[in-house]
């Protein structure tokens, strides 16, 4: 994935010539101060760049023109520091295609009581300032996220971190391409829907090849390179002699070259397959999937592109976080007990979530057509996670999101041959199931243990699209007449 410290977000700040140079002076330094803090905050990803206090409409004009055309720039942290006019701000503000964060802060944490003055009033008036900002943003009916808090606390800075990883997502959106083997899996409806519309909200590309191009690139390795693969996997993975199945390892490893050589060579971060297309393919696709993944690449199964490029958005969204991302799917359920949601798939989860070390263990699929695949076997550690689904109203996408608590299987599954995660869906598996099926939420989703509610929410934010949250408050009669409300919204559009 991206070396994300190449990447920038611009500090502006807003103020106007009305207090004299020497309060602008005053507001450079302070500026410089706070973005220079947020730079060496490691738990914003990239780097934060002091732009300029910006005092008149040309020079605001001017910093959203530039911003849209420097590709590193990913979005702006925008504050004003005194009062700024925000009519000012009006043809900057219209013309600006990058995501913005309002920050809602000031300088100085404490009153300072037994000196304040007049002088240190207009020049701190973000309380203010930040009101006539917040206003015109409004008006605009402009996407963005409010940050309030003092620049230096763990909270604004937190949320200013999870804001910058909804910023790279969007970012990796604008230029992501999905390969698409094969198409979507017949007859099913939700793993379609209009890629035209995608990429014009989105801006990911979704395009569609044959299985021969993928067989003809994996025919093109020698068999001493297949032989070299086939030894990574002896030294990355358990293998039990029963499936120590050289033939089987060998289509594997050939699979594996030829789809990472086609998705790099061709410049894509996601791609899908379908088990009902595999014409020319020894296997259908595990272990060399779940190792792409784990190597940054999205995945949507049965020609799933949408979740596909949701997975890429996601592990870009993460990087360098604790925790991992995985495709996944809502498989089965256990109803005893406190009721629980086993999410697994065929074959293709990402080992990011592993526990443990993986096993790869081959064994029949039971649909396809093909010889038993190799796959990795694991269980996904305890902990918090989101699983996330984005779906095709017709007249927009919605984003599904489900916050989660993974187990630990109350018992060994020593049968299931598919790696699996296990979790107590929020507020529970019986209001959480009913939320999501009332909303149009898809089987495949995007599910991570490194981001949270809030990136996803700053990332649909950002993107324009409806979220609908499933939390430890969602209340089922609320969410429905939520859902009616917000149809009626897009009708309006």
């Amino acid at each position: 994935m991206h070396e994300t410290k190449t990447l920038e977000v611009w500090f502006v700040t807003g103020s106007q010539h009305l207090y004299g140079a020497e309060a602008l002076t005053q507001v450079a330094e302070n500026s410089k101060k706070i973005a220079a803090s947020l730079a060496g905050e490691s738990a914003i990803p990239v780097r934060v760049v002091h732009k300029l206090v910006a005092t008149t409409a040309d020079e605001i004009s001017n910093v959203c023109r530039e911003a849209n055309n420097a590709e590193a720039c990913i979005g702006l942290v925008l504050w004003m520091h005194t009062f700024s006019p925000a009519k000012m701000w009006i043809a900057g503000l219209s013309s600006l295609r990058k995501p913005f964060l309002h920050l809602h802060t000031q300088f100085n944490r404490a009153l300072p009581y037994a000196s304040i003055d007049m002088d240190f009033m207009n020049l701190n008036q973000a309380a203010h300032g930040d009101r006539e900002f917040g206003f015109i943003t409004a008006r605009m009916r402009l996407a963005r996220k409010v940050v309030v808090g003092f620049w230096q606390d763990a909270e604004t800075v937190a949320e200013i971190a999870a804001w910058t990883r909804a910023a790279l997502g969007w970012h990796e959106s604008q230029h992501l391409k999905v390969a698409r083997f094969g198409d979507n899996m017949r007859n099913v409806a939700v793993t379609e829907g209009d890629k035209v519309e995608a990429q014009r909200v989105f801006g990911y590309t979704v395009s569609g090849f044959g299985i021969g191009d993928l067989t003809d690139r994996m025919a093109q390795f020698t068999d001493a390179e297949v032989e070299r693969l086939v030894g990574e996997y002896r030294e990355a993975y358990t293998i039990a002699k029963e499936h120590d199945r050289v033939d089987s390892l060998k289509v594997a490893a050939r699979i594996e070259l030829g789809l990472r050589a086609f998705l790099v060579e061709g410049g894509f971060g996601a791609f899908t397959d379908t088990f009902e297309d595999l014409h020319g393919m020894g296997q259908l696709p595990g272990i060399a999937t779940q190792r792409l993944m784990a190597d940054g690449f999205g995945f949507g199964g049965e020609g799933d592109w949408k979740t596909a490029a949701l997975v890429r958005i996601m592990k870009v969204m993460a990087q360098g976080m604790a925790g991992g991302t995985s495709f996944m799917e809502d498989y089965t359920y256990d109803f005893s007990g406190t009721p629980k949601i086993l999410g697994s798939h065929m074959l293709e989860i990402c080992p990011t979530i592993a526990k443990d070390r993986p096993t790869l263990e081959v064994h029949p699929l039971g649909i396809g057509g093909k010889a038993d695949p190799v796959r990795l076997v694991f269980t996904a550690p305890e902990g918090a996670a989101v699983a996330a689904s984005v779906v095709d109203m017709g007249n927009r996408f919605r984003m599904i999101v489900n916050e989660v608590d993974v187990v630990a299987p109350e018992q060994a599954l020593p049968k299931l041959p598919v790696a699996r995660a296990m979790w107590l869906p929020k507020p529970s598996l019986k209001v959480a199931a009913a939320a999501w099926i009332y909303a149009g939420g898809a089987h495949h989703t995007g599910f991570s243990q490194s981001l949270t509610m809030e990136h996803m929410e700053d990332f649909a934010e950002i993107a324009g699209i409806e979220l609908v949250r499933i939390d430890s408050e969602t209340k089922l009669h609320q969410l429905r007449r939520e859902l009616v409300w917000s149809d009626a919204a897009y009708k309006l559009r």
